[in-house]
């Protein structure tokens, strides 16, 4: 069954290092708490707010161990008055037998106001 895994978090600054250092812990416990392996990933969709121009997050999954042929794409988010700065979403299709009730969504720092709902308590 294909899966869609989400994530998000934010950073404090557009500084290149620290938007790829929170994407990086994101996507790494997204995988983790998932148990992903990168042969069953279809594709990752990251996007960024306007705010965000320093680097392009997607970079960072090279950097992971297996992850070198995964398509990775990053886009801009949708800009929406009011809406939260800073902010790196992840969207990770995968083939799983997880149900789609017990998959683990990921948010981190103020990420984790856009979806309390989805947050599981570990």
């Amino acid at each position: 069954m294909t899966r869609g895994i989400r994530g998000a978090t934010t950073a404090v600054t557009n500084d290149e290092k620290e938007i790829l250092d929170v994407t990086k812990k994101l996507v790494e416990e997204m995988i983790e708490k998932n148990r992903v392996q990168a042969t069953d990933v279809s594709h990752v969709f990251i996007s960024v707010t306007k705010d965000l121009t320093a680097a392009f997050p997607a970079k960072v999954l090279r950097s992971i161990e297996g992850w070198k042929y995964v398509p990775v794409m990053c886009m801009a988010e949708i800009d929406v008055p009011n809406s939260l700065e800073k902010c790196i979403r992840v969207m990770m299709v995968t083939n799983t037998t997880i149900p789609q009730e017990e998959i683990h969504h990921i948010y981190h720092n103020e990420a984790v106001k856009l979806r309390p709902d989805l947050i599981k308590g570990e």
